[in-house]
């Protein structure tokens, strides 16, 4: 067979030697991103962020040794040096991304991970998050996060101010219009974003869906009000409705279209409260229906990603994440952290032709923890014969 020498990206396993904190306060500083930096958790809110102040947990596990084994999206060969491998090709294809606001979590890794596979990447930032964003952008704050796995920057095209709560400007109450962090922006609702960008580049080809917000996530479902739970509702899966509804018809057939999920959907996760489980629930359920709508109308395919727990400062917002990180440590079948470039390598995957057949799915990056009926650190489990890591 000859070779092929078409750019596009290719995965490539690393290995690191990492040991497991021992102590889950002591986390709460790191960022595990792509191209990950050291942050402290700055209170700043936007769509894909929510907003409350919970204090992080502290308490000991055993220590765990474990290889890194990260799958890193690797850039393709130039017209002059062929590609070995299966490559991921998105040359010529345009993205929006909804709800990245900093270098920091699924949504930042999923355009870095399109953007080294080829793809045209456009951003959809929470209006009162703009400004920091594009300044932190432009003045280099990000370069880092930006490296390519050929050494190059991804390149954003665009910038768009989005808040995906409106659909529309007659949506928007007279208290939101006329509030400060809102000043200087105009054309931010759903389909005002969808007719900008539709003048600006004519179509997409690729849209993903990272957006989610819980006014009342830290209550007890039971104990959540109409309001935050339909707020919850509003920001985190009808939102992805909207999006859709306004945006496939300047999708390109053969597109593809992505959100993200947790598995809060199904399991009884506590402390995700507020109704976001629900909306988590009902996001998945629309996969599959829109999946039907989108295919049959659009030739358009939708996924959904169910990502396992991450330090973003998104998660980290809602205040028990490192104790998810930790358990998942413990308990999933592969005893290694989970990474952001492990969601976006699989966002390009879905959005590539390689995925041409796989629509209405939701696919779990988590580790295989969602494979797991028990917490297998249990002391109800101490003295059977439970496998762990060989090397540890």
């Amino acid at each position: 067979m000859a070779a092929n020498t078409t750019p596009g990206l290719q995965i490539q396993a690393t290995k690191q030697c990492i040991s497991a904190s021992q102590n889950i306060s002591k986390m709460s500083t790191m960022s595990f991103s792509f191209g990950s930096k050291r942050k402290s958790f700055s209170d700043f809110r936007s769509s894909s962020h929510i907003s409350l102040t919970k204090p992080i947990y502290s308490f000991k596990l055993a220590p765990i040794k474990f290889e890194r084994m990260v799958t890193k999206a690797m850039s393709g060969a130039s017209e002059k040096v062929p590609v070995s491998g299966l490559p991921i090709d998105l040359r010529g294809k345009r993205a929006f991304i909804a709800g990245i606001a900093d270098d920091n979590g699924y949504g930042w890794a999923i355009a870095k991970s399109l953007a080294a596979a080829g793809a045209e990447i456009l951003v959809g930032t929470w209006v009162p998050a703009l400004n920091i964003f594009e300044t932190s952008l432009r003045r280099g704050k990000f370069d880092q996060s930006r490296v390519l796995p050929d050494g190059s920057l991804m390149e954003i095209a665009k910038v768009y101010p989005l808040d995906a709560v409106f659909d529309s400007p007659e949506d928007v109450p007279e208290d939101v219009k006329t509030n400060k962090r809102y000043a200087g922006s105009s054309k931010w609702t759903v389909s005002e974003v969808a007719e900008s960008v539709k003048q600006d580049f004519g179509t997409i080809d690729i849209l993903v869906h990272s957006l989610a917000n819980g006014p009342e996530v830290s209550k007890l479902l039971s104990e959540t009000s109409r309001k935050g739970y339909l707020a919850a509702i509003s920001a985190s899966s009808y939102s992805f409705i909207s999006l859709l509804k306004h945006f496939l018809p300047i999708m390109n057939p053969g597109g593809a279209t992505i959100s993200l999920t947790y598995i809060a959907s199904e399991r009884i996760i506590p402390g995700y409260g507020g109704g976001m489980s629900s909306a988590k629930a009902a996001l998945e359920s629309d996969t599959k229906v829109l999946a039907f709508e989108a295919g049959r109308k659009h030739k358009v395919r939708v996924n959904t990603i169910s990502a396992g727990p991450l330090g973003s400062r998104a998660a980290k917002a809602i205040g028990f994440i490192d104790m998810m990180i930790n358990y998942s440590l413990e308990n999933a079948p592969l005893q290694k952290e989970l990474y952001a470039e492990e969601v976006g390598n699989t966002a390009a995957f879905l959005a590539s032709p390689l995925a041409s057949a796989i629509t209405g799915a939701t696919v779990y990056v988590d580790n295989g923890l969602n494979a797991m009926g028990v917490g297998v650190d249990s002391p109800a489990f101490t003295g059977l014969d439970i496998p762990k890591d060989n090397k540890s």
